[in-house]
């Protein structure tokens, strides 16, 4: 029987947001004001950015890859028409395509017990009211625009753990975090795709 572990381990301006930068609180599509080169102001979704060069001037879709709209004018007079293009583009491709989420995937470089991200252990415990130890892994677990929750699978006391328990415990784990980050991802691509609805509303006002 293995040893338990003694260690413990061209819009409107009702869209413009203050949000931070990074996945923006319930998905929402952030909109800035962008002056280009001839001094003309535009409210701009993020994904895309302008670009004016002594070559080139337009809008870039970067979401799933990119792509260049021109304004095919060298003074900026197509800037407008560019841009209903580039956020025609957009709109697509958040309908076609799942939100970007940044989740933590691989263990950071210092984690010493070998186990995934997210998951850490064997966490050992005394139980106060017969003074046994117990083991268990910690498991933490995503929501979209909410605090992550803390999940813990039990493992053993000090008469059954097993090594064979804590490889079944790890299964566990790594189960729920899987889940966690699934619906994470589908709640995050939900939330992007409404945001892109509400956009488009506001665009054909």
């Amino acid at each position: 029987m293995a040893a338990m572990p003694t260690h413990r381990t061209a819009l409107t301006r009702s869209l413009l947001t203050d949000t931070p930068k990074g996945l923006p609180a319930g998905g929402k599509l952030r909109v800035r004001r962008v002056m280009i080169f001839n001094g003309e102001t535009f409210l701009v979704p993020q994904c895309i950015q302008r670009i004016d060069s002594t070559s080139t001037h337009g809008w870039q879709v970067r979401y799933h890859g990119t792509k260049m709209f021109s304004d095919h004018t060298r003074d900026g007079r197509g800037a407008e028409a560019a841009l209903a293009k580039a956020t025609k583009e957009l709109l697509a491709r958040i309908a076609a395509h799942p939100a970007p989420v940044v989740l933590q995937r691989a263990p950071s470089s210092n984690k010493t017990s070998g186990l995934p991200a997210g998951i850490s252990g064997p966490i050992v415990r005394v139980r106060p009211d017969r003074g046994t130890r117990t083991a268990a892994l910690s498991v933490l677990l995503p929501q979209f625009n909410d605090k992550p929750r803390v999940r813990s699978v039990y493992i053993g006391s000090e008469r059954t753990y097993t090594l064979q328990r804590f490889r079944a415990a790890l299964a566990k784990a790594k189960a729920l975090r899987a889940e966690a980050m699934a619906a994470y991802a589908q709640a995050a691509t939900r939330a992007r795709r409404a945001a892109a609805r509400e956009l488009k509303a506001t665009i054909k006002r």
